[in-house]
């Protein structure tokens, strides 16, 4: 029996004419009503809303909590292995033969910039400040919160987070993604990933609900990465001098937030107009250098020795820890208060919200990667994916948040970073550490950090508005219709302005958890179909068989 090529022609039906010209109407128009319904109900009915939002979470963390652990795991041993795999490592992400586009440095940077670079204002600091306080091993009284023999367990949970798991969520729709299309010359759409297992079958309407979930998830990741971001820089404005922009609580007002949202929303849909080449490019120069300026910041001037500690024994303490972390599920007895209920509690809090918020954000950040990734192999792509971009976020952490664990602990802060938002954090600390020195030295970092933090959420919202048009327009990377960037860009600031109206960032946190279900399922998919792809290649061209869209054996189509 002959071994067949792979299937390397996917028709998508895209309008030929009229306001939806180039989009395919199905995943575009279903897309925008299930993003409509949200909006208006989150809005309109904000109580109900609410209330609907947190039933759906109670019952996800109750029954999903152990799926969302383990799938993630998952990833991250599927990665690992195709980067071992001899097979899967050398193969091309593109024809054979193809060099990548951009030198490692540009192509870590993106990375980095694309997968969290907004996350680290927040959560660099608030995290580990976060973690010092309660953990799994405060709960078991193991450690105790916010004493020095809690220090390495802040840590540990903090690199858990946002190490190779998180990266590991993006690698699987990067690499499945760059797979197909740039091997296979498919449309750079997630139904492609899926070909192996659905063949031409995802022409149809299969093809066009895994697009709509993968579209509604991306919105409701990005909307989680704004919602936070929103709530900070309100009190970044706060501190540079505007006021009433946060209440007593120290969250955002409405017009705090309305005013965020307004500048925001306006500067990435500008840049999204202004396409790839010139907007998204400029902003990110920008925020690559200011990032530098601040993490040097905190390196030179913060707690340097503390955070070279906690870089070094919480990366150890990590490696160690990461195989019972990433499969342990803790299941409440029901009982409030219980040691097995807080660690359910706390598991749901954090590593379920995290994995889900991953997987939201992986069609994003995945075609991202695709798009940058052309031309390296399988194994350069999973390493350069998972493991760069986590020790940058570990450097992040240790100097950043351990400058901030230092301060309070032996520099006579007294709680002023701790008890300040978790948003606010990095303000407190800054302004504590320069203010003695000159008012005027804390006020230039609160603005730098202000205008680092826009330039981020800018980058992130007009890169997501180009991608949801790109999945809608079934692959195509062109320009695209400016109606269509208006919409997506009107319709994502008002996802996160309604939903923290109605229930702040917890209703956004809520929501994501929701549609990042699905995609979780079509991600595992993924998985598979990519693992059976690689085997199938294998045994093509151990028999001359053509894998690659420049081979003349791709120009037949039959079913993988």
């Amino acid at each position: 029996m002959s071994i067949k090529p792979p299937l390397s022609d996917l028709p998508i039906k895209t309008a030929e004419r009229g306001f939806y010209r180039g989009f395919s109407v199905d995943v575009t128009v279903v897309s925008k009503i299930i993003i409509s319904a949200l909006v208006v109900w989150a809005i309109f009915w904000p109580v109900q809303s609410g209330k609907v939002l947190n039933g759906l979470n109670s019952y996800i963390l109750g029954n999903f909590a152990g799926w969302y652990i383990w799938v993630v795991a998952f990833f991250i041993i599927v990665c690992l292995g195709l980067a071992l795999w001899p097979t899967a490592g050398k193969m091309n992400l593109g024809v054979e033969g193809e060099k990548p586009e951009f030198s490692n440095f540009s192509w870590f940077s993106m990375m980095f910039g694309a997968g969290i670079g907004v996350g680290m204002l927040t959560w660099a600091v608030a995290e580990p400040v976060a973690h010092f306080g309660n953990n799994p091993e405060v709960i078991q009284g193991i450690t105790t919160g916010g004493s020095e023999d809690n220090v390495r367990m802040a840590y540990k949970w903090s690199f858990l987070h946002w190490g190779l798991g998180a990266w590991a969520c993006y690698a699987v729709a990067g690499l499945s993604l760059a797979f197909f299309s740039y091997r296979r010359g498919l449309p750079l759409t997630i139904r492609s990933s899926l070909t192996p297992l659905f063949g031409k079958s995802l022409s149809g309407k299969l093809g066009h609900l895994i697009d709509i979930v993968a579209v509604v998830a991306t919105i409701l990741g990005v909307a989680q990465t704004l919602g936070f971001g929103v709530e900070q820089f309100v009190a970044g404005l706060t501190r540079i001098g505007l006021s009433g922009l946060m209440n007593e609580d120290g969250g955002a007002t409405i017009v705090g937030v309305i005013v965020a949202i307004v500048v925001i929303m306006g500067a990435s849909t500008l840049s999204a107009l202004s396409g790839v080449g010139k907007g998204i490019k400029w902003l990110s120069n920008i925020n690559m250098v200011l990032s530098i300026v601040l993490l040097g910041f905190f390196i030179l001037f913060g707690a340097t020795f503390f955070g070279a500690q906690a870089i070094v024994l919480g990366i150890w303490d990590y490696l160690i820890a990461l195989p019972e972390m990433s499969f342990n599920v803790w299941s409440s007895d029901g009982v409030e208060g219980s040691e097995s209920f807080l660690l359910a509690q706390w598991q749901g809090w954090w590593p379920v919200f995290y994995w889900a918020w991953w997987i939201a954000f992986a069609p994003f950040v995945g075609l991202f990667l695709a798009r940058i990734s052309r031309g390296r192999t399988i194994r350069e792509f999973v390493l350069g994916a998972m493991i760069v971009p986590s020790i940058m976020c570990f450097v992040w952490f240790a100097w950043a948040g351990g400058t901030a664990i230092d301060l309070e602990l032996n520099g006579g802060a007294n709680g002023v970073i701790f008890d300040a938002a978790n948003g606010d954090k990095i303000f407190a600390m800054t302004e504590f550490m320069l203010a003695p020195i000159a008012q005027a030295l804390a006020w230039g970092m609160a603005l730098l950090i202000v205008v680092l933090l826009m330039t981020f959420l800018v980058t992130s919202a007009d890169s997501a508005v180009l991608i949801v048009n790109t999945i809608n327009a079934a692959g195509d990377e062109g320009p695209k219709a400016r109606p269509h960037i208006l919409f997506w860009g009107a319709a994502l600031g008002l996802v996160v302005a309604g939903l923290l109206i109605s229930g702040g960032t917890s209703a956004i946190q809520t929501a994501m958890v929701i549609g990042a279900l699905p995609f979780s399922l079509v991600m595992v998919l993924m998985c598979v179909s990519l693992i059976k792809a690689i085997y199938n290649d294998g045994k093509r061209e151990a028999a001359g068989v053509g894998t690659t869209i420049d081979h003349p054996d791709l120009s037949s189509t039959p079913a993988e």
